[in-house]
């Protein structure tokens, strides 16, 4: 199996066993980040939207309300358990207006020059090959078409990441470098990759936060994406080092502040 491939089912399968963890729990603390990408693809009745790396649909379901019944969302992942989160929430509030497809940034499932918005809240982070992934998100919008993408900044100044990369440094490296929380703590070589794509985009950069009540709910509902593969031992040494540098001062709320990229451009027609 190919280092790329490998890497695609190691992912598929952290997020197959978070599905109902994002569902209960995380979806609401990046609720901010969802707004932030909403607040900048301002959506119009009747456009046809991407949501790339849906998840359980936070930003779908959203943009399908958004774009109306005349407008449609297509929203794929790579998970499958995700994507059925993702449909009954859809069913819940009984949206027609929304496609939910097995697929990835890099091979998008869809026609050249079919959105008018390409959506993908905290996703690209986990993109094997970004340079490919531009330039397919250049290949499925339409001349003049929007795009919106979330990302978190650097451990210094994004506690997720330095939570999930101080866990992470207990767990052997992923399949492929260069993917996870983090990747694009500078967006830089991105929004180039996007420009060599088509895409005419810049940087927005807004700290945004959500709060956890003590460490133990913390760990139980972030770890997972890092540490799911750690035997006993090992787990209790990622704990005890995510303790010691985000708890230093014993137990207790802590509110988490995370710097977030916002990328933010339209295909040059």
């Amino acid at each position: 199996m190919s280092s790329e491939r490998e890497g695609f089912t190691w992912q598929m399968g952290v997020w197959d066993r978070l599905s109902h963890l994002y569902g209960r729990e995380i979806d609401r603390r990046f609720r901010p980040v969802v707004e932030g990408v909403m607040t900048r693809a301002s959506l119009r009745p009747g456009e046809r939207v991407l949501d790339l790396g849906t998840g359980t649909g936070a930003v779908g379901v959203r943009a399908a309300v958004a774009v109306g019944a005349e407008g449609r969302v297509v929203g794929i992942d790579i998970s499958r358990e995700m994507l059925t989160e993702a449909r009954q929430t859809a069913a819940a509030l009984d949206l027609q207006n929304v496609d939910l497809v097995e697929g990835r940034a890099e091979a998008i499932p869809a026609g050249s020059a079919t959105f008018d918005v390409v959506l993908a809240s905290l996703s690209l982070m986990y993109a094997i090959d970004r340079a490919v992934a531009a330039r397919e998100i250049a290949r499925v919008l339409r001349p003049g078409g929007r795009f919106v993408a979330a990302v978190w900044a650097d451990p210094a100044s994004c506690d997720i990441v330095l939570f999930q990369q101080t866990a992470g440094s207990y767990a052997p490296p992923p399949p492929v470098p260069g993917v996870g929380p983090g990747a694009l703590a500078n967006p830089s070589a991105f929004v180039g990759q996007l420009a060599t794509a088509g895409i005419n985009a810049e940087i927005r950069t807004e700290v945004l936060g959500f709060d956890f009540d003590d460490f133990e709910s913390a760990w139980k509902v972030l770890a997972g994406v890092t540490t799911a593969e750690l035997g006993p031992e090992r787990r209790e040494e990622a704990k005890a080092a995510v303790r010691n540098v985000m708890w230093p001062l014993g137990d207790g709320p802590r509110h988490f502040q995370n710097t977030t990229h916002f990328i933010v451009g339209h295909l040059v027609s």
